[in-house]
């Protein structure tokens, strides 16, 4: 069993990925997560911002899977 790991999302994002890593890592939606956020952005404008920018910078953003790198790609010419 691995552990759980809080981690920037690269598939579902619209920005840098914390809404969609924060709703990963709790089963949550994401629109849910987004709506909270912008909630919190109309509300308290300064504070939720820096707040993003700091996840955004201390969250490490989730490994590529073999498909986001081209691994898993035919390595000869297509006939």
């Amino acid at each position: 069993m691995t552990a759980k790991k809080l981690t920037r999302s690269t598939q579902d994002k619209w920005l840098g990925g914390v809404c969609g890593g924060i709703a990963a890592y709790f089963g949550w939606d994401a629109t849910l997560v987004r709506l909270v956020a912008l909630v919190a952005v109309l509300v308290t404008l300064p504070v939720s911002v820096v707040a993003y920018i700091v996840a955004w910078v201390i969250m490490p953003q989730e490994p590529a899977t073999p498909w986001q790198t081209g691994t898993d790609a035919p390595s000869g010419p297509v006939q």
